[in-house]
């Protein structure tokens, strides 16, 4: 019988996960992993993750790697937003944690298979987007490290989110879990990021509004409340028509805003390239955020930058971001919008 380590949280997704494992035969053990300093937040999931893992007569370890998360995500998070940037926390904490720290751990254990909830899907070789569009994360996977993708395995990867919830909600020890509110995507934030900039910075600095020519146009609350493509929140000065944020300062707590029309790109730069196979020229669909459609372009790369050239331009393009290639539905890799 294959031992496997499954990430555990205690949610829909994870306890399906263990269900499916034993169904396919394998020594699942599992592992909650504790990642940010939320005493409360810990003790509902952990509770509920040790219930699962009883139901199905699996082993539990717990697994504190709250120091690497914030060393690797949480600084990241916070840094990333002073410097101007837009930080995908998610794909940081995939590579470096969940399938980093995990993966360690699981060595450790001399287990050599990793299976986590994520909707995506994997031959071995690749790691493809999940059968529910709508529910896909291979996007958040686009960073991981290449060698370890055989050693991985998704079980919802072929499901549909409303199978997954029936798969589990006639098992009546976990009904609750069935029925319970889905987790949102950072699982630090519990309201909006400025909250957490806010025990770091102050974030209540007024400045100035200015266009693409440097003409001071406006007024701004702080250049931390700002992402771009944000049309709310600052005052430009006569507007007859929406205005949007199109570039930060940080350095001189200034918004760069403009028209809709000024938000539009077509030529991206990637750094920071992550890529499962051996690509130098050739043309993909790209995802410039996860919950954006894919736009098909060419790539050219050179000294570990992705040069591309969109065959039809995008809306809010945002440095920090990740930018992530397809090949229909196999992920080829990705690297950070500079």
């Amino acid at each position: 019988m294959s031992k496997v380590l499954l990430g555990m949280s205690g949610g829909v997704d994870s306890t399906a996960a263990a269900l499916l494992l034993k169904e396919k035969g394998f020594d699942v053990v599992g592992v909650y992993m504790k990642l940010h300093d939320n005493e409360d937040y810990h003790k509902i999931n952990f509770q509920k993750a040790k219930k699962v893992a009883k139901y199905f007569g699996i082993k539990i370890d717990f697994l504190d790697i709250s120091k690497e998360f914030k060393k690797e995500v949480y600084e990241y998070f916070v840094k990333s937003y002073k410097d101007g940037f837009t930080p995908n926390p998610c794909v940081v904490c995939n590579r470096e944690i969940k399938f980093g720290k995990m993966v360690e751990y699981a060595n450790s254990l001399g287990i050599e298979k990793v299976a986590t909830g994520h909707y995506a899907r994997s031959d071995k070789k690749f790691i493809y987007k999940a059968s529910d569009l709508s529910k896909d994360q291979s996007y958040f996977l686009s960073q991981i490290k290449k060698e370890i993708v055989k050693n991985l395995i998704f079980p919802l990867g072929e499901y549909q989110k409303e199978e997954i919830k029936e798969i589990i909600k006639d098992l009546e020890p976990l009904k609750e879990i069935a029925t319970q509110k889905e987790s949102s995507e950072i699982c630090f934030v519990d309201g909006t990021y400025t909250d957490i900039l806010k025990r770091h910075f102050e974030v209540d600095i007024e400045g100035e509004v200015v266009d693409k020519n440097q003409n001071v146009i406006g007024r701004h609350k702080g250049y931390l409340h700002y992402t771009i493509g944000k049309r709310r929140g600052f005052r430009v000065d006569g507007a007859l028509e929406p205005h949007y944020v199109l570039q930060l300062n940080p350095k001189k707590n200034q918004i760069v805003v403009g028209k809709k029309d000024e938000l539009l790109e077509d030529s991206i730069i990637l750094d920071s390239l992550n890529l499962f196979e051996d690509l130098k020229n050739f043309e993909a669909e790209i995802k410039i955020r996860y919950r954006t459609k894919g736009v098909q372009g060419e790539v050219n790369i050179r000294k570990n930058r992705a040069f591309i050239k969109l065959k039809e331009p995008v809306f809010g393009v945002a440095k920090g971001q990740f930018g992530v290639f397809y090949d229909g539905d196999k992920l080829l890799g990705g690297g950070v919008i500079v």
